[in-house]
């Protein structure tokens, strides 16, 4: 059978955050083909540009196969020779920023590094907020301040609440808490103490205990806590707590930190507070 891998290269004058973004989006439409990735960022000079096309055509080429390069340049002189690579070349910028001139009838900036810098005062101002707070009230750390909150996770310990609150203050800004729901609570069929008055920012999370137990074993390997019937109880109590306490959840066992971020902001009515 050929070896269908692909070398795609993401080429960028920022961060790469953005042809990241925009190149995974399109290579996840393809099945039956694997990538091989490498980013280069911060390409903004014609020197570096010759740089980086010295490494795309230094690329390894099975069966023959060009690499793919997805580029987000703004200078067109660096944009120019990035070209020159022989390579599959995806001007991304280019795609989208011609037309858009051509619609508003204005000529962009050209600025280099604008989606993901600190230039935009309030907005990293906003998510440096967001990352501190959910670092700050991660795993019921801290009960001070839940009343500035945007939404506050439940569920149990490793059902996928500290990377989704952390997704949510990264991407969106917004203020995510967590708190764990633990066998005490079981016990009182009630929610934690700390919790009380805050019902209406409450969100928890589920999960399927045998996938839980996959995640707890790797933390602490033939333990109690990642036993499968332990899983099973902890998973059928804490469901039941939420639904006894009208709380919205969603099973994380399938669905990632982005499916289960955008569902929190449409459920709570969020904006996003940076871009």
């Amino acid at each position: 059978m050929p070896d269908r891998r692909r070398t795609v290269f993401f080429v960028s004058d920022g961060t790469g955050i953005t042809v990241e973004m925009l190149g995974h989006s399109l290579l996840t439409q393809f099945d039956g083909v694997e990538f091989s990735h490498e980013t280069i960022p911060f390409v903004d000079s014609v020197a570096k540009a010759e740089a980086c096309v010295t490494r795309i055509n230094g690329a390894p080429r099975p069966a023959s196969f060009r690499p793919v390069v997805f580029t987000t340049l703004v200078n067109s002189d660096t944009r120019e020779t990035v070209r020159k690579a022989d390579a599959f070349v995806l001007d991304l910028f280019e795609s989208f920023l011609d037309p858009l001139e051509a619609e508003f009838g204005s000529k962009s900036t050209h600025t280099i590094g604008r989606s993901h810098s600190a230039r935009d005062a309030k907005g990293y101002t906003h998510r440096i907020d967001a990352i501190n707070f959910a670092l700050a009230h991660d795993d019921g750390a801290s009960s001070r301040d839940l009343d500035k909150a945007d939404v506050i996770l439940i569920g149990v310990s490793r059902s996928g609440k500290t990377p989704t609150s952390l997704y949510l203050s990264l991407q969106f800004g917004i203020r995510a808490a967590n708190c764990p729901l633990i066998p005490e609570d079981f016990d009182r069929m009630s929610l934690p103490k700390a919790l009380e008055g805050y019902r209406q920012k409450l969100f928890g999370l589920s999960i399927a205990p045998e996938r839980l137990r996959e995640i707890r074993n790797e933390r602490r390997p033939n333990s109690q806590y990642a036993d499968l019937e332990n899983c099973r109880y902890e998973v059928q109590q804490a469901e039941k707590l939420m639904q006894r306490e009208g709380v919205r959840w969603a099973n994380s066992t399938t669905k990632s930190i982005e499916e289960i971020a955008t569902t929190i902001m449409q459920e709570f009515k969020l904006e996003r507070r940076v871009y």
